[in-house]
């Protein structure tokens, strides 16, 4: 099969495409990487070429090691992807010890994969463990609203959580755990990386702190899924604090407990303080 014609090519074109019509990716802003399945890339093994020269990723991740991801390239238009996805994106193949990479398929006209590669594997890496290989998918946008909420509230994980959860009833079911919290720091290095994996040990949404979101999940739909809640819940917010600085009624911590016992999720009690 070629691998274009692969659905998981196909799920990873459409959700570039997704977040483009979302407006949360201008120009090149934003990533995207999945960690393919051995039978998928069995499906398409013909079609990959294993001549191209190992790059240092700039980072180990040896249970990554001898694992294939499929990523969009650096510098690229994630609008441009679906027009042309052999040109925009690329799949590569980890080493052996899992600190070397190579380009097996797309990037046709040459490039690189994502700058972000080395936070993208160390994070993949992490939810691999904590998943028990369940979650394949990170992302990587910039999402106007939640950017917007960086500048004005105190960038910790409790208010970041609280304040999103009250925003819409569906957030502490979609996102139970709560999101985390980085700082500004200069994207694309080993210190924004090893900041968003520790955080993504406890979370699967990692804010960062004005320049977007980052997200993990088990496929594409739930991904994209978690990143539209996010965003809309920000929106609700930045859409209330710009009608009052306070806010007449909320969901309490009781009323928190109750969605918890009544959707059968677990709501940590450290995002649930009084006010």
């Amino acid at each position: 099969m070629k691998a274009l014609e692969a659905e998981f090519v196909k799920g990873f074109v459409r959700m570039c495409s997704d977040g483009w019509e979302q407006g949360w990716h201008e120009r090149n802003g934003g990533n995207l990487s999945y960690r393919i399945k051995e039978e998928e890339i069995q499906s398409i093994k013909k079609d990959l070429k294993f001549d191209a020269p190992w790059q240092e990723i700039g980072t180990s991740v040896p249970q990554l090691a001898k694992e294939f991801f499929l990523v969009t390239g650096s510098g690229k238009f994630m609008r441009n992807v679906p027009l042309d996805p052999e040109a925009n994106i690329c799949i590569v193949e980890l080493d052996d010890k899992g600190e070397k990479f190579r380009i097996v398929w797309g990037l046709v006209n040459g490039g690189r994969p994502t700058s972000e590669l080395p936070t993208h594997l160390m994070n993949h890496e992490v939810k691999k463990i904590a998943s028990g290989g369940k979650h394949r998918v990170i992302y990587h946008a910039h999402c106007t609203n939640l950017i917007a909420l960086t500048f004005v509230l105190p960038l910790k994980d409790e208010v970041f959580t609280r304040e999103l959860w009250e925003s819409a009833t569906e957030c502490p079911v979609v996102f139970p755990a709560g999101v985390g919290v980085v700082e500004w720091m200069v994207p694309g290095g080993k210190d924004i990386a090893v900041a968003t994996s520790r955080l993504m040990k406890k979370y699967d949404v990692a804010v960062w702190a004005h320049h977007g979101l980052f997200c993990s999940g088990e496929d594409f739909d739930i991904t994209f899924g978690l990143m539209h809640t996010v965003e809309k819940a920000a929106e609700i917010l930045v859409k209330v604090l710009s009608i009052r600085p306070d806010k007449l009624q909320t969901i309490e911590p009781e009323g928190f407990r109750q969605l918890a016992r009544d959707f059968k999720v677990t709501l940590p009690e450290e995002f649930l303080y009084n006010k």
